[in-house]
Formats: structure tokens, C-alpha cells, sequence
């Protein structure tokens, strides 16, 4: 009988209960024993971990968040550091390792694997759907649809006095929310890390939404974009657009709460069954992913430190309808 270890990672995202609740599930459906580790890395240095089964994993999939709770620790990033962490996980009698998160905790699953000959396996789990080899990541359809209904509340009020909002979404290094969230809340523009765009198109863009006479105007930016994010944007166009009363909202953390789609709880219910799979079949040091509505495992060290490319087909699309 195998025993996984299972723990989530970095920034939460809605779904990952219920990966949890797929690992934890498939595992004991083929006589595995699942040991449940709180806090992230921190908590695999410290030992704070338990047996779980099946019950314990109950009335989970519907709730935001982690139910293991994350953390950031800097003591893994050190080689002493995951020293520590592999010590126990042998120590705990652990053969394998489900790591739920993004990109740094890909990186340190990758260095923990082959500093230890440890096995690892991952699951994408971030709000920015960042990650290479996978279509798209737990969490982010949740995230997408909170900002797409807090910008259509935003345009309701935008109309009713004349305004000019500036959304600001998260996506420090990609644009997969901005991008999506624009179009599908009808924004005149959309700001993203992936496409520089100069203050001069910008001012451009906005001018001829006043020569269409429109009450009001929407503007998302992606947090990581080049204009400096919403607050910057906003204080570069006063003095160009006086007769529109600008304003600023910044959706921050909000995007990551909430209970999950039912997309995300699919999404994250496949690939926690999957990593069980995988697992079985002799996988090691990979993640698993959707690629085509298909499971596909990509190597650990090919998932982070690359740039996952957005839908520029999505990007002509918004430029046209705006």
C-alpha cells in the first residue's frame, strides 16, 4: 500500500477543495493511505500534517479557499530547507507528493524531487492561469466570472454619472483575466502585460470613445501592465480628460474568494483524480494538466519560468467590439 502526501500551496484558489477531495477519494479507492499536510511547505518542515479519509474530505468542494491552508516559507527555498522537508516526508513513511498551487510551488516540488529522489506530482492551481500545460488552471474561471460581475455592478454606475472607471484585475506577469474580463464586461479597452501599448494609443482609444458620444466608458488593466497599473493610469489621463470624472477601482483579493464555479470544481475534481493515475502507472516529477478537454502530464521543470502565451485571436476580437 502507497501512502501520498498532499498539500496546497501558495496563493489559494477556488477549487482546490475540491482537488483535495479527488486526491484524498481516488487515493483510498485503490487501498492508498492520503496524509494530509497543513500549511503548505512550511507546515512539511514543521511536521503538521495527519492521516485523512474519505469523511474528512466531505461537504469540502463547494468552500473558497483551502481547507489545508497555505503558506509562504522561505526556509523551503533553501537547499537546508527542503532538507529539513524530506526528512520527514520519509520519516512519515510518504512514497509520493501532490503538491496543489502555481508556478513557485512548482519550482520547489521540482528541487525537492530531484535534491531528495523524492516523488512529486503537481496540480495547477492559480487564479492567473499562468502556468504551461495546462488550457487553463484551477481557479481561474471562479476569479473571471467575480470580476466579470463586479464590473458589470461598476458599469451600472459608470452610466448613471458620466464616468470613466479604470478596473484594475490581477495578472502581474500575464493577462488571462484582464483579457476575458474585457471583453465579456464590454470594456472599451484592455490593458495587458502582453501587449505594450503607448500612452498615446491609449488617449487615442479613449477620444474616440467621446466622438461615439457614449455615456460612459470602461477601462480594464491588467495589474502588470506597462501604463503602471489603474492608480498610475489614472493620474497620466485627468489632465487629458477633464470632462469625464475618472475613478479607480482595484478588485485585488477579491478575485480569489468566493466558492468555486462549477467549471473549477470539474476542473479540479479531473486533475485530482488524475494525479492518482499518473501515480499509479509509475509517473514521476510531473503535472497534470487539461489540454484539448484531455489529461496531458508535462514535466515539473518544463511547467514554471516560461511564458504561457494568451489568446491573440482574443485580443483582435476585443479590439474590434470595442
Amino acid at each position: 500500500m502507497k501512502t501520498i502526501g498532499v498539500l496546497t500551496s501558495g496563493g489559494d484558489a477556488p477549487g482546490m477543495n475540491a482537488a483535495i477531495r479527488a486526491v484524498v477519494r481516488t487515493a483510498h479507492s485503490v487501498g492508498w493511505k492520503v496524509i494530509a499536510i497543513r500549511h503548505g511547505y512550511k507546515g512539511l518542515i514543521e511536521g503538521n500534517y495527519k492521516t485523512v479519509d474519505t469523511s474528512d474530505v466531505s461537504n469540502i468542494i463547494q468552500r473558497g479557499g483551502t481547507v489545508l491552508k497555505s503558506a509562504r516559507c522561505e526556509e523551503f527555498r533553501s537547499p537546508e530547507g527542503r532538507a529539513k522537508a524530506a526528512k520527514v516526508i520519509k520519516d512519515a513513511g510518504i512514497d509520493a507528493l501532490i503538491t496543489i498551487g502555481g508556478d513557485g510551488t512548482f519550482q520547489g516540488a521540482a528541487l525537492l524531487g530531484k535534491e531528495h529522489d523524492i516523488s512529486v506530482i503537481g496540480i495547477p492551481a492559480t487564479i492567473d492561469n499562468d502556468l504551461v500545460g495546462s488550457d487553463e488552471t484551477i481557479g481561474y474561471d471562479t476569479a473571471l466570472n467575480t470580476a466579470v460581475d463586479a464590473i458589470d455592478k461598476i458599469r451600472d454606475t459608470a452610466d448613471a454619472h458620466d464616468r470613466m472607471f479604470l478596473v484594475e484585475v490581477m495578472g502581474r506577469d500575464a493577462g488571462f483575466i484582464a483579457l476575458e474580463t474585457g471583453i465579456s464586461g464590454g470594456a472599451e479597452l484592455i490593458l495587458l502585460p502582453e501587449s505594450l501599448t503607448k500612452m498615446k494609443e491609449v488617449k487615442g482609444s479613449l477620444n474616440k470613445v467621446l466622438e461615439s458620444q457614449r455615456r460612459s466608458s470602461l477601462v480594464v488593466v491588467a495589474e502588470g501592465d506597462e501604463t503602471g497599473g489603474a492608480l498610475k493610469l489614472a493620474d497620466k489621463l485627468r489632465g487629458d480628460f477633464k470632462q469625464y470624472d475618472i475613478r479607480v477601482c482595484i478588485l485585488g483579493h477579491v478575485q480569489r474568494g468566493g466558492s468555486p464555479t462549477a467549471r473549477d470544481r470539474v476542473l479540479a475534481s479531473r486533475l485530482g483524480h488524475a494525479a492518482i493515475r499518473v501515480l499509479e502507472e509509475g509517473h514521476s516529477q510531473v503535472m497534470v494538466g487539461i489540454v484539448n478537454n484531455d489529461i496531458k502530464i508535462t514535466p515539473l521543470k518544463m511547467t514554471f519560468g516560461k511564458k504561457k502565451d494568451i489568446n491573440f485571436g482574443l485580443v483582435d476580437l476585443a479590439k474590434t467590439l470595442r
